[in-house]
């Protein structure tokens, strides 16, 4: 090898050295004062908004168990926080660490928590895993209702005009509430073996979204696309 290409090669593995600590999110540490609910977090200098998920509303099943969860984990602690900027409220947007464990994936772990990616990271992999183990052994959120084989999705449009067609196959009435990946909730009664549409409009993401469709006793339908 020649001199010339050694100082190719030096300089080569300089340069990655360097994007490397440039694109690379950086880790800090900070003490857990307030747990504001399942998914934010308050620390000495900032809000915190837990990337790449998304627990339930105060309104909703599992908020408080997703909330006392998280306040086991990390309240008053010292955590390690990866940050990738702010969201539209001015929360930075992290993965948080204790014990070198991603929090975010344990919650989701837990069944607390839905996948709530805009941009996929490192992380996103594990944190998909781990929602489709506790929606398999239907942990938390994903506990299924006795009533599940009732709904189904008929039509389905996510492009203007947006249009969403349940069917009630059931000869009894369904109380549902039904969300999307952000917070538009919605409830409604289904009567028994009868139709149900909503008609919206810039509600349902046509880059990729999900449908969870709920009644007192746990999910009827999910659906991801």
């Amino acid at each position: 090898m020649n001199k010339k290409q050694t100082i190719l090669i030096i300089l080569f593995l300089t340069s990655g050295i360097i994007y490397y600590q440039l694109t690379e999110p950086k880790l800090e540490e900070q003490i857990v004062t307030k747990i504001t609910d399942g998914d934010t977090i308050k620390t000495q200098t900032q809000i915190i908004r837990l990337k790449g998920i998304n627990t339930p509303e105060k309104s909703q099943p599992f908020y408080q168990e997703a909330t006392d969860y998280l306040y086991k984990q990390v309240q008053n602690k010292t955590i390690q926080i990866e940050t990738y900027g702010t969201d539209k409220y001015g929360r930075t947007l992290a993965h948080i660490f204790l014990n070198k464990k991603n929090i975010n994936e344990q919650i989701l772990a837990q069944g607390l928590a839905t996948l709530y990616y805009y941009e996929p990271d490192k992380h996103y992999k594990k944190l998909k895993q781990a929602e489709e183990q506790a929606r398999q052994n239907q942990k938390g959120l994903w506990q299924k209702s006795t009533d599940a084989n009732c709904i189904e999705i008929t039509e389905f449009k996510t492009n203007e005009p947006e249009s969403l067609t349940l069917k009630n196959n059931c000869n009894k009435i369904l109380n549902i509430t039904y969300k999307d990946d952000a917070t538009h909730i919605y409830k409604t009664l289904i009567q028994p073996n009868s139709q149900y549409t909503k008609n919206t409009s810039h509600i349902w993401n046509t880059d990729g979204d999900s449908i969870y469709i709920y009644d007192n006793k746990g999910l009827l339908l999910f659906h991801r696309y």
